[in-house]
């Protein structure tokens, strides 16, 4: 008896699925083309704010500095991130067919996934940054030089790319015992609940992907934002003010980025088929519309630089 043969013994459902369904558009009924206007608009929105931000940081030299360098990665990553979304997501709403392949599948999840990631490395570099800035400011300026934080973007690009290149190929070694994901776009933990034998898989990538992209993060903002409220526990009340208005936009982020990160790890663990599905679908898009949406309002609102350069370019 052949490899193959016993391999086919021992996982007798075995069914090859060259396809996905996303069973979650099935329930959005006479609401999908209201849906899609609005969705489309959004989109429209997202790409624009990001874009007039990304242009002013990049246009205008007196920002080439390395808070703007960052807000201009985290607005290169929020047009990434719809990109990677929204196209897809505005066409299945258009079709009576939701189905998507298993290569694109993969694919959207590791997009997805690495715009997330990638916000969260970001903002760890941004606490990085307003560290240095409140703990040591006379050494703020040879600490954190242009061109280093041009090399820690890099970085915070390259480490979620490599890790999430590395989850998606394990992933995609897996055989599938079903193909129904109960959900608008692929999700990492659907497809891996879907997979055929062990359970030692499915738990350490749950386990992996969990660690990696919130509690280290988080842990390492958490860290930063400690040691800042230490060193300006004695001072003034008009320093505190001041670190705290330079500090505010990136806390903005930090914790509106968590509850989106929070709600999509909740709905993964949760049953999804006895939820309400409009709920579903409103708790599985905070997470690629919120950040987005949020982040070119706070810098380009909030950071007085940014703002009177773009009612310049306006």
């Amino acid at each position: 008896m052949t490899h193959e043969a016993v391999k086919h013994l021992r996982m007798p459902n075995l069914t090859l699925f060259p396809y996905f369904n996303l069973t979650l558009f099935m329930n959005i009924g006479p609401y999908r083309y209201p849906a899609l206007v609005l969705f489309l608009l959004l989109y429209v929105f997202i790409v624009c704010a990001n874009w007039a931000v990304l242009v002013t940081i990049c246009r205008e030299k007196t920002l080439h500095e390395p808070m703007y360098i960052f807000v201009a990665s985290l607005c290169f990553n929020a047009l990434y991130g719809s990109t990677s979304f929204f196209p897809r997501f505005l066409m299945d709403l258009a079709s009576d067919v939701h189905l998507i392949s298993h290569t694109a599948c993969l694919l959207q999840i590791y997009f997805i996934y690495t715009y997330g990631a990638n916000e969260m490395t970001t903002l760890c570099v941004m606490a990085y940054d307003r560290y240095l800035a409140v703990c040591h400011p006379l050494h703020y300026h040879t600490r954190m030089t242009v061109k280093k934080a041009l090399s820690l973007v890099g970085l915070a690009w390259l480490i979620p790319a490599a890790f999430l290149t590395r989850n998606i190929s394990g992933l995609a070694k897996q055989p599938l015992c079903g193909n129904k994901i109960h959900k608008v776009f692929c999700a990492n933990w659907n497809v891996v609940s879907l997979l055929c034998g062990s359970m030692e898989f499915r738990n350490k990538t749950g386990i992996f992907v969990t660690i990696f992209s919130v509690f280290l993060p988080l842990v390492f903002i958490l860290y930063t934002y400690m040691r800042i409220i230490i060193a300006t526990w004695r001072h003034s009340a008009k320093f505190k003010g001041s670190v705290f208005q330079s500090c505010l936009p990136h806390m903005v982020s930090c914790v509106s980025y968590s509850i989106t990160m929070f709600c999509d790890v909740a709905l993964s663990r949760s049953n999804l088929e006895e939820m309400n599905p409009f709920l579903v679908i409103i708790l599985s898009l905070v997470f690629v519309m919120i950040p987005p949406v949020l982040n070119p309002l706070v810098y380009g609102l909030k950071l007085s630089h940014i703002r009177k350069h773009i009612f310049k370019i306006v």
